[in-house]
């Protein structure tokens, strides 16, 4: 660490007069103004990092091994699960180095790797929500056409194209953040590599950058809860037109957490993104710490919505307990 700091320096000597460089790492100022409270911040992180981990293996694990659950809705979440999973590793480590060993550097390629990761792992979170809002609205609006028009090939064509689309646009931002010929300093005043926080060290025009972030932000993001807003409008009209009350009541029960979820994530998200790039009189803190409330709140708390609140769920955890019971204590 002592010989990148030397280099990096050394590269800023040679030429006194030139106050821009390009840098070999970045150094992370974690969560500028709480510096006090590191102790107890790192460890709600780290309890939310643990609960998202185990909820989301526990999850994928029961719908793997439940044949019960192998359907189209199950399969959604259990993709969502697996995205909420590696969307929590690839920043929650790395805040923890910094919060517990002062460790905030890292290096070029492995920022660009992580904003890569992160706003795609995003992005996929997003659509696997519009995928599982779409199975319900054709459930609960088509239902005699459920099984012909979520086939297996939909199942597996969906996901790919949402994939393919979130690689390519995330990519064209990521290769932006690598053209730029220098940079005006590389302390970064966040706790994780996010694409305008990044730019905006950037001794370049970045104008493009942030059109073309905007616009990644509002095709992925915007476009996705437009979707969903319309699928759940659509769901709410078809409830409304229900004879049965009960039926009502057992509808409301399963969208209204579902709702709570999307809401919370793109709400998060659309702040944070707006924020960066036109919230100047807002702390540093607040940017940080909303930016990381939309990366980790919905890992923790889909798994908890999704299991707790989906009777067939609950019945297939307890079915395979008892299973795992049973084989133990023979």
């Amino acid at each position: 660490m002592l010989e990148m700091l030397a280099q990096e320096k050394i590269s800023r000597l040679e030429d006194p007069s030139n106050t821009t460089f390009y840098p070999s790492f970045f150094i992370l100022t974690g969560i500028p103004g709480t510096e006090t409270t590191y102790k107890w911040i790192s460890v709600v992180l780290c309890s939310c990092y643990i609960i998202s981990l185990l909820g989301n293996m526990l999850l994928l694990a029961v719908i793997s091994v439940s044949s019960a659950l192998h359907k189209p809705m199950f399969i959604f979440l259990s993709l969502l699960s697996s995205n909420d999973a590696l969307l929590s590793t690839s920043v929650t480590p790395k805040l923890l180095c910094i919060l517990w060993f002062n460790n905030n550097h890292i290096s070029f390629e492995a920022c660009l790797l992580q904003m890569f990761f992160i706003h795609n792992f995003t992005a996929m979170e997003s659509g696997l929500l519009l995928s599982m809002a779409f199975d319900r609205f054709i459930a609960i609006c088509q239902p005699l056409r459920y099984g012909s028009i979520m086939t297996n090939n939909v199942i597996i064509q969906l996901p790919t194209v949402l994939m393919v689309r979130n690689v390519a646009l995330v990519a064209s931002v990521v290769i932006l953040v690598r053209k730029f010929p220098a940079f005006k300093t590389n302390v970064v005043v966040n706790a994780y590599c996010e694409h305008m926080a990044i730019a905006k060290l950037a001794a370049a025009d970045i104008r493009v950058n942030s059109a073309l972030g905007l616009t990644v932000a509002f095709t992925i993001l915007g476009i996705d809860l437009l979707f969903i807003l319309v699928s759940y409008l659509a769901i709410f009209h078809a409830v409304f037109s229900l004879p049965s009350k009960d039926a009502r009541l057992k509808t409301f029960n399963t969208c209204i957490p579902h709702i709570c979820v999307f809401l919370t994530f793109h709400g998060l998200a659309l702040f944070t993104f707006l924020t960066h790039r036109y919230g100047k009189g807002i702390p540093s803190s607040v940017h940080t710490i909303s930016g990381y409330m939309y990366l980790l709140l919905p890992p923790v708390l889909n798994p908890l919505v999704y299991g707790m609140k989906t009777r067939l769920i609950r019945v297939q955890v307890r079915e395979v307990f008892c299973t795992y019971q049973k084989t133990f204590r023979n």
